[in-house]
This record gives C-alpha cells, structure tokens and sequence, in this order.
C-alpha cells in the first residue's frame, strides 16, 4: 500500500478503480473492489480515512464503537496492500475520458510530513506551541498545529496545519524536535494525473449548519451542541474522555433536552428527513441514560421514526421513566443569566399546553447534506437535486455510493458500497 499526502511519491499503474472518499462507503467499495482483483486508489480530503463514521462514539445496529468496523476494515487494507494507493489530503479536480478509459487529474495537499519517515512519536506536537481548533472534534476543544487527527488515524500519520503556522509564522520547533526529520515545511501542493477504468464517488455528508438554526439557540450559548458534537461528547477519546457535560463549565449535564428535525422537514433548511436522527437521538439519550442513574431527558418532535428492528431500541427509551417525549415545535429558546441553564419553550401538542423546561446542555438533531452540495466534481457527468444528492449519472463507468445519493445509515451505505464496487467491477471486465 501507499500512502501519501504529499510527502511519498504514489506508485502510479494504468487501470483499475478510482474511489473518492474514504469514510465507511468509499472504504467499502475499495476493499470490495480490492478483493475482486483491481488495483485501487482511494482519494480523500482528510488527513486520514474513516470519515463520520470514524467521529461517532457508538453506531447501530449493534452499538459498537467504530474501532470495530473500521480496524476490520484497515486490516483488510493492510493485507491486500499491493492493491492499494491511499492518497490522503487529496482532492479530485478534473476527470476526463469514459467508460474503461478516464483521466483523472487529483491535488495533493501539502502534510509538511515525510511519510515514510514519520514514526508518529508525538515529538512534533509536544514541541510547537501553537493551537488551533479541533475539526476532528467539532471544535469542542484544541490540538497543536502539529497533530494526529485521531488515535486510530489510518494512515498513523502526523499532518501540520499550514495555515495556523506555516509561512512566515513558522517557528520551526517541529524541525528541531523531529527525531527522524519527517518534517518539510516547504512542501507545495502538486497535481497528479491516474488513468482508471471505472469511478466511486462516495463522497459522504456533512451536518446541516446549525448556526443557520437561530431560533434554535446555537449562536447565543456554548451549551446549546449538535447531534455530532455530542458523538464527541460522549466518546472516550473525545475532548472530555466520555464525560458529558457543559462545553460552557465543564459541569455534568444530567439534564438534557433533544429537538428533532432541527432544520429538518423545513423549506426554510432541508426539506427533506435524514431518516438516521430520530434514532441517533435516542441512542445519545441512551449515553446520557448510561453515564446519570439520576437523568432527565426530554426530546422534542414531530414524528418519531426508527424503521424495522430499531423499534425495539425505540421503544426502550421510550419506556424509561427518566425520559420524556414531546410532541410539538420548540418555539423558544434562551440562556437563563443566573444559572447559566438553557430554557426550552414549546407545544406540547398531546396535552394541549405549552412547555417550559431548564436543561444543562440542548442537543439539536441537525440533518445530513451531500458534501459535494454546491461544489460538485468536475467533470463526472452527474446530475444534482435541489440538495446536492446524485440523481442520476450519464456514464456507466461512474457509480454513485452512500449518502451521497441519498440520507442513509452505516449498514445501508455499505450495502450501497457493495452494489458499486461490483458495477465497478463489470465496467472494467466488459472493457
């Protein structure tokens, strides 16, 4: 396998599969297409793969952490590495050709590391002295300019962050602290140009800004988190090792409150529904549940959906008496100057009255947009919706996988993933 963001020249080879994206779908399509006899490269923004599912703190169906899917599927990289070329911090300008036969033009960011060089001994980070928000994370907290995105960051790779520190404002401490000289501060971005036979693009999603959400209270107190946040939140790796509590204190949140369709089901946001945050929610009321014997949760609706086996899951929250479920449109919400609490105002529709509630920490179910949403790839040939999912595609050597269709949960991309990676697979065989 190679693997580079700019730091290790890739083995380039004519043919084979090129997918883009390396959370869970694109993951899955390559290894498939991997273990069906291509040679595969799998471009990806980010310093590392892995993608959402990489930021969760548990996914359904089973409630696994995602190091279980994830290092299978890492494991499985790892074993038929001959097949593989990861480039990482790389984006796909420009794709051209058809079916068997494409060029494709991709950039590779600078990671101002040397891969194979780089032991991912911490040395880096322990010496610059300078701290950026935590993307990973949400910004929920910081990292050093120098950092890892993630304790299972495949590849184990070190990545600096040029623009917190690269330039003129570089101090260089990572140069002197550098046990094995990995680090190249004058890296630039470069252009390299694959020729494949057949195209992934699972580029996955990203949350519906919920700063957008005003009504909602977002902009206005720290307390106020999306639905990813509090996967960070909970998570033992996150920015308070499991604990959840107020970003805005650090004090437990037993209390907490959940607004379904928070931009969903709105022509004013998305018109659509994600179809995963009904159940998303009741899974991070079952952390709050977990962590506080003495929990409240309230969640506000509209409709609660949770489709086939999932209803069992629901109706055990359902079923506790710690929570309690609201049907009805939260119409206020503000931070009280005293305490510091967040008040939530709404319709309670079923008892035909208005709801005041004070919770410690508000959690907003935001949706899931396309991430090529107003920005797609050039050159694909892929028709768009309103929303930016693919509707439909004019070249059959170009599969579309994951939510980048459509809204859908882990186990459906994968499937979705499959079904691609086995298209991919004909185009090749039939030219």
């Amino acid at each position: 396998m190679t693997a580079t963001g700019n730091g290790v020249e890739p083995e380039i080879r004519e043919g084979g599969v090129l997918v883009i994206g390396g959370g869970i779908a694109g993951l899955t399509a390559a290894i498939e297409a991997a273990e069906a006899g291509h040679d595969v490269y799998i471009v990806e923004k980010d310093p590392s793969l892995g993608g959402r599912v990489a930021r969760f703190f548990k996914y359904f169906p089973k409630l696994c952490p995602p190091q279980c899917g994830l290092e299978i599927n890492f494991r499985r990289i790892k074993s038929g590495h001959r097949l593989f070329t990861v480039l990482t911090l790389a984006e796909v300008e420009d794709v051209a050709g058809a079916a068997g036969d494409y060029e494709v033009r991709v950039r590779l960011n600078p990671r101002y590391v040397i891969e194979d060089r780089c032991i991912a001994c911490n040395a880096c980070a322990e010496a610059c002295p300078v701290q950026r928000p935590n993307a990973f994370n949400y910004g929920l907290d910081t990292t050093k300019a120098a950092y890892l995105q993630h304790g299972m960051a495949f590849p184990m790779k070190y990545v600096i962050d040029g623009d917190a520190c690269v330039g003129e404002e570089a101090c260089g401490a990572c140069l002197t602290a550098c046990p094995t000289d990995a680090i190249d501060l004058r890296m630039a971005p470069r252009t390299i140009t694959l020729r494949v036979g057949s195209i992934v693009v699972a580029t996955g999603w990203q949350p519906y800004d919920a700063r957008k959400l005003g009504l909602l209270g977002f902009n206005e107190s720290a307390d106020v988190i999306s639905n990813v946040m509090m996967e960070r939140l909970a998570a033992p790796d996150g920015p308070t090792r499991g604990t959840i509590a107020r970003p805005s204190d650090g004090r437990e949140a037993k209390r907490v409150a959940f607004v379904q369709c928070a931009g969903s089901r709105d022509r004013n946001h998305l018109a659509y529904c994600s179809a995963i945050c009904c159940l998303g929610s009741l899974k991070q009321a079952s952390y709050v549940l977990d962590q506080y014997p003495d929990a409240e949760v309230y969640v506000f609706y509209i409709d609660i959906r949770a489709p086939g086996i999932n209803e069992d899951f629901y109706h055990r929250i359902w079923g506790d008496e710690r929570v309690s479920f609201i049907k009805g449109k939260v119409a206020k919400v503000q931070e009280d100057a005293e305490s510091g609490a967040v008040i939530v105002e709404a319709d309670d529709i079923l008892a035909g009255r208005k709801i005041r509630v004070s919770v410690d920490l508000l959690v907003l179910a935001t949706g899931m947009q396309p991430s090529t949403a107003g920005n797609p790839i050039p050159g694909l040939g892929i028709e768009y919706d309103e929303y930016g999912f693919a509707v439909e595609n004019r070249d059959a050597g170009i599969q579309v996988a994951g939510v980048a269709k459509r809204p859908q949960d882990v186990v459906s991309s994968t499937r979705d993933a499959t079904g691609a990676a086995l298209k991919a697979h004909q185009t090749i065989a039939r030219t």
